[in-house]
């Protein structure tokens, strides 16, 4: 049976850890913190919102999207702003439409008086297309029910019995990032439109229905789903029902979900989730991407999407002035990247004080005009020079993990290269923190 392992990170956010990956999906210190400042901020978002009409980004390893939503996030805080004034001409009223699907922008006069917050923006505003890629299906669906934080935690437990996470995680939560929550509610409209099989998906809603996790799921979401999940039924045996749901709905949904769901700039949003081998997705895939957030598990749980021949097919994938970023500092992932033809440097997190995590580009001005982001040093070069260095391979991009690990392992025993640990000795008070 399917199960989740949620737990609340140090910043609020809900990360979870795999037992058959032996690994979590979001760092201890915070799921939304590590998204934000490894992923988002090194990308210089400006860049591609201010100067692009749509801006395409893959999202590798999806998992519950915190990639996805911290770039959104940062979109919605650029270009929304909330305004009572009725006189903008930029101003749109917003309304939910309750005898409609979210393909139809009809509004219910009866909710008027109700949705009648404004949001506008006041710049030009680009479409955001996101190729979301991961093989849970589960975790992909459930990614817009999970709470953007949870004000009443205030000690970190967990449920589950994993020493590792638990020695990490503190007693007292500290808020850095706050998720708009239209956000999510855009990434529910997305999966409803282009997966309407999540109605139907029972797996999926015993997961979201069981009292073992409801701690982690936003409630006014839930109640959000069930409303539209049960409207999709238009017949006239359903009226009493939908009216009976339609008072559940302006009840028990807070004021900050009742707006904006037909507001226009949700229509610059598109979400493409495929549930598949990352191989497969980009080998098929037609788009050129500005932006790639490659959030796989280690090298060592996933080498499959760490190999210098899948790097090579996202090179191939990537905009002349587009950006990838990972959180690995491995030298054979950097050589690989150098190998596949990218210009390779180093991301710095001003949180830290260090550098954590690795950025690739076609152009090398991307790295030298970003102040997160750093050219490799001469000790990366030469540490990339030795067996640390040696890349993971799969020229016909279809070995499974464990192959390519010994492969891998295969390369490191027969070649002449020095040890990794070696050069650090003979380098030692070189090396960059």
């Amino acid at each position: 049976m399917y199960e989740l392992y949620p737990y609340f990170t140090n910043d609020g956010s809900v990360g979870l850890f795999s037992p058959q990956a032996d690994d979590i999906y979001h760092s201890t210190y915070g799921a939304l913190t590590e998204a934000y400042e490894k992923f988002v901020l090194p990308s210089n978002p400006d860049k591609y919102l201010d100067n692009k009409k749509e801006i395409k980004i893959l999202d590798i390893c999806f998992g519950i999207g915190y990639n996805t939503k911290s770039f959104l996030n940062y979109y919605f805080e650029k270009f929304v702003k909330k305004t009572k004034k009725e006189n903008s001409k930029n101003a749109y009223n917003v309304a939910i439409d309750t005898d409609n699907n979210f393909n139809n922008s009809t509004t219910n006069k009866s909710c008027n008086s109700i949705c009648n917050e404004k949001i506008y923006t006041d710049k030009f505003c680009p479409s955001i297309f996101i190729h979301a890629l991961d093989n849970d299906k589960n975790l992909f669906f459930l990614s817009p029910f999970f709470k953007n934080l949870d004000n009443n935690k205030k000690n970190n437990k967990i449920s589950f019995n994993q020493e590792k996470i638990a020695k990490m995680l503190s007693d007292k939560i500290e808020v850095k990032y706050k998720l708009n929550n239209n956000v999510n509610l855009s990434i529910l409209k997305n999966i409803i439109k282009n997966n309407p099989e999540i109605f139907e998906d029972n797996e999926f809603q015993n997961l979201l229905t069981n009292p073992k996790y409801s701690d982690f799921f936003d409630k006014n979401m839930c109640l959000l789903f069930d409303y539209f999940k049960y409207n999709r039924y238009n017949n006239t045996h359903q009226i009493n029902l939908k009216a009976f749901l339609h008072n559940i709905y302006y009840q028990h949904i807070t004021w900050r979900y009742k707006r904006a769901l037909e507001a226009p700039i949700f229509d610059k949003i598109k979400i493409k989730g495929e549930i598949t081998d990352a191989r497969l997705a980009l080998k098929n895939s037609k788009y050129i991407y500005d932006i790639v957030f490659l959030d796989v598990f280690t090298p060592a749980k996933c080498p499959c999407l760490w190999t210098i021949d899948f790097l090579r097919l996202l090179y191939s994938h990537l905009d002349a002035d587009g950006i990838v970023l990972t959180y690995s500092n491995s030298a054979n992932i950097r050589n690989a990247f150098l190998q596949a033809g990218f210009e390779v440097g180093k991301i710095f997190n001003t949180s830290a004080n260090k550098f954590m995590g690795t950025v690739a580009v076609k152009n090398k001005e991307l790295i030298i005009k970003n102040n997160l982001l750093f050219e490799l040093s001469d000790y990366d070069l030469g540490l990339i020079n030795t067996k640390a260095g040696i890349v993971y391979r799969d020229s016909n991009l279809n070995l499974d993990n464990a192959d390519i690990i010994k492969n891998h392992e295969a390369d490191v025993k027969a070649s002449s290269l020095m040890s990794s640990s070696r050069y650090i000795k003979t380098t030692r008070g070189k090396n960059e923190v």
